[in-house]
């Protein structure tokens, strides 16, 4: 399947029931692919007449109990904002998908990572975290898209899945493993289901009382910390012994695997660094890596944002490099390697 497919049959078998969202390139086959299978399944699918009018639609879907989702791609998502930060004032569980592309503005069509800042550090108002994901194959589309449902009702929380055009418009083979939903997710008690025989539930992000906002936030504060225990994912490759460590995410972690491999069959002493979440980010094991004569380089498809936050994880115990290219332009493989080669020399200036 492509990848957009994938997400979309993999929101179907977690049992989401209800999509809304608006055309754009490149994630229209999700919006396209659910329109024809969720009435299949007693579902509801909605093309919005915006984007700010589907994620508003979740909202209403989420604050009746239903399992929500949406897509869109970068200027699409930006448009959302406002509502996935009520989504998470309000504490509803969401899955939202990004496609992204080139920006800023309309940009383009291709591939990009340069959404990173707006996923991760909160893209609305207010003091707020979402999960977010950052698969980097169809398999992992599938899967996470499956993880996401649950973690969004287990922490009530929107979850962002981060993709990207090439993931999402690449097809290549994966294992359609069945969804089994965990057992231990909460009883949705508080969903506006009618309050025949009960006192209404109120759901709401607006909180006026003397201090009463501010007890929200610490509340909220306090479950960020505890996914930042509990649902931290990452992934190594040869990063034991690694003097050049490599940390990418997404499409272009798959990219920099490629180029890593063929330069430790050439006894290059270098390894790579993969975060599945970029929030929560892996901190404490680049922190770990980090001394002596070590050093990092990220490679991204922009002009330098996750680069930040492996620096602060590092926090001057190792050199951090970059290298990216922005706009929708995509690193080659080969291209990386010439740049990761050289860095190998060490009269080298990078």
């Amino acid at each position: 399947m492509k990848g957009n497919g994938a997400i979309a049959e993999a929101a179907v078998q977690a049992e989401c029931r209800f999509y809304a969202g608006y055309p754009i390139t490149p994630q229209n086959e999700i919006p396209e692919y659910m329109s024809w299978r969720l009435p299949e399944v007693g579902g509801t699918f909605i093309q919005a007449e915006s984007e700010i009018a589907a994620i508003n639609m979740v909202y209403g879907a989420a604050a009746c109990g239903a399992r929500a989702m949406t897509s869109s791609s970068s200027p699409g998502i930006s448009l959302k904002q406002e509502g996935i930060s009520f989504l998470a004032g309000a504490e509803l569980p969401a899955v939202i998908v990004n496609m992204q592309r080139g920006g800023p503005g309309l940009g383009n069509i291709s591939a990009s990572q340069a959404d990173y800042f707006q996923a991760v550090k909160g893209g609305g108002h207010g003091d707020y975290k979402v999960l977010v994901y950052a698969p980097y194959n169809v398999q992992e589309l599938w899967d996470i898209t499956m993880r996401s449902f649950d973690k969004a009702d287990e922490y009530l929380t929107p979850v962002i899945i981060l993709g990207d055009a090439i993931l999402g418009q690449m097809m290549e083979p994966f294992v359609p493993t069945p969804y089994i939903r965990n057992p231990c997710l909460p009883e949705k008690k508080w969903a506006l289901t009618g309050c025949s025989g009960r006192q209404p539930n109120v759901i709401k992000s607006l909180f006026m009382g003397e201090g009463e906002l501010e007890q929200r936030n610490n509340m909220l504060q306090a479950k960020y910390g505890k996914m930042k225990i509990e649902e931290t994912l990452f992934q190594t490759f040869f990063a034991d012994d690694a003097e050049l460590i490599v940390v990418s995410f997404g499409i272009a972690a798959r990219i920099a695997l490629t180029a890593v491999r063929k330069l430790r069959q050439e006894g290059h002493k270098i390894g790579l660094l993969r975060p599945i979440t970029l929030f929560p980010f892996p901190e404490e094991p680049i922190r770990a890596l980090a001394g002596g004569n070590r050093r990092f380089i990220t490679v991204e498809l922009n002009a330098g944002q996750m680069v930040e936050d492996v620096r602060l994880a590092v926090n001057g115990k190792s050199e951090v490099l970059f290298y990216g290219r922005p706009g929708g332009a995509v690193i080659t493989p080969e291209e990386l390697y010439e740049k990761l080669s050289a860095l190998q020399r060490p009269a080298h200036s990078f």
